[in-house]
């Protein structure tokens, strides 16, 4: 194990442009968790959960994995074509590759990704 100054990491990727199907389908977002933690060598604890909440101007899915080390967190907005991931990890991982797998995986046509240790 390497020794770290932080306890974890926390990654929060912003999705803008998605296709609005891919965004829509539980059973999309349920593959893409599953994809994303083989891509980022993370172990999924439980089943992810998917639900789909909103009124008027805020629809979209929200979704929830457990993850060995943490969680994968998102929310989907099928308005304006929006998905907001965090993942949360005291295992190393590369935000990057979060956020171009995301992005690839939801043909967003941007993507911002923002990274914080936690102390």
């Amino acid at each position: 194990m390497v020794k770290k100054d932080w306890w974890g990491r926390s990654a929060s990727i912003d999705l803008h442009g998605c296709d609005k199907s891919l965004i829509k389908s539980s059973v999309v977002i349920k593959k893409f968790v599953k994809e994303l933690c083989i891509v980022i060598n993370m172990k999924r604890m439980g089943p992810t959960m998917v639900k789909r909440f909103g009124h008027k101007n805020l629809r979209g899915n929200s979704m929830m994995q457990f993850i060995e080390t943490s969680s994968i967190v998102g929310h989907f907005d099928e308005i304006w074509d929006r998905a907001f991931i965090d993942v949360f990890s005291c295992k190393t991982f590369d935000p990057k590759v979060v956020g171009k797998f995301s992005k690839k995986f939801f043909k967003a046509k941007r993507v911002v990704v923002h990274r914080i240790e936690r102390v």
